[in-house]
């Protein structure tokens, strides 16, 4: 009896233990749907946090590459000043097989804005150095173009001057009396008037112009030509010409203290009537047509290849 009793006891056991997994068993598939649950919102944080690695540790080294493509961009004001360096150097090459800056073509008010521009460096220079304003604005007017010529323009050189042995400082390859001269470079017009003063007052092949008389320009002119500051033998009519036509001479007055008095512009500049002196509105045309001769043959006489004339320029008409 006793034996059954246990025996009872041990199946109750059983029975009680089995009960209790059982009830046990109920959390653990709760447990389950939350892991699942749990495993959804891990889904969806690991598929955020990809997102947030990416944006920490992948999208850096995406923006380091547009850092790189833009570095051409901010250079690009580098590559600008290549094209500018570029098209200058072009320019440059183009004013080497241009005629003489004399050929160049300019207005009466280019050449007035350039006298009123230039007329007190002249007048300086004139008591400084003792050379004619007059023939300081003339030089610059004629060897310049006003300021239009290629070698004004690219150098700031307004009187022509060629580099020569004495001169270290920056220059430009043009076709002057030979191909591919050496002209000189300046920073500024301004110092292009000093040198120019510099020049002459240091050479002894010019010494003999300071000995001419301040306001005698006619004899400053021929004195340079002679001196071999210019090659074209019309170079003192050419001078002369714009001197007179612009009355250049009444700053050499204004330096001097005398009384200026003003010279008549003529047409013809000269005794000699072959010549003629190109004026305002002038053209190869208007001139064949005033003294009757065909634009082929001014051309020839005048050894002119081109259209363009200047003001101030003499031509031969017969």
């Amino acid at each position: 009896m006793t034996r059954i009793m246990m025996f009872k006891k041990r199946i109750l056991l059983v029975i009680a233990i089995s009960l209790v997994g059982c009830s046990t068993s109920q959390p653990v598939v709760r447990t389950v749907r939350t892991t699942n649950k749990t495993i959804a919102r891990t889904k969806q944080t690991l598929h955020k946090k990809p997102n947030t690695t990416i944006v920490k540790s992948v999208k850096k080294p995406i923006n380091s590459k547009p850092d790189i493509i833009s570095k051409p961009i901010a250079q690009s004001p580098v590559n600008n000043s290549k094209t500018e360096t570029n098209s200058k150097t072009d320019i440059n090459s183009e004013t080497q097989i241009l005629e003489a800056t004399t050929r160049v073509k300019v207005t009466t008010a280019m050449v007035l804005e350039y006298i009123s521009k230039y007329k007190d460096i002249a007048k300086n220079n004139m008591a400084k150095y003792g050379i004619p304003s007059s023939i300081i604005l003339g030089q610059g007017i004629l060897e310049s173009g006003a300021g239009t010529g290629p070698l004004s323009v690219q150098a700031n050189n307004h009187f022509g001057i060629k580099c020569h042995k004495d001169w270290s400082g920056p220059s430009v390859k043009y076709d002057d009396d030979s191909a591919q001269e050496c002209f000189r470079k300046y920073n500024l017009p301004n110092e292009s008037y000093t040198d120019h003063a510099i020049f002459l007052t240091g050479r002894a092949w010019y010494q003999p112009l300071f000995k001419l008389k301040k306001d005698d320009y006619k004899e400053w002119a021929k004195g340079l030509k002679a001196a071999g500051y210019a090659s074209d033998p019309k170079y003192p009519d050419k001078l002369i010409g714009i001197i007179e036509r612009y009355q250049l001479n009444q700053y050499d007055s204004e330096v001097l203290g005398t009384e200026y008095v003003p010279v008549n512009s003529k047409e013809q500049v000269s005794a000699n009537s072959n010549l003629y002196q190109v004026s305002q509105g002038d053209t190869l045309y208007s001139i064949s047509k005033k003294f009757n001769i065909s634009i082929e043959d001014l051309k020839r006489k005048n050894d002119i290849s081109e259209n363009a004339i200047s003001i101030g320029q003499n031509l031969i008409i017969k």
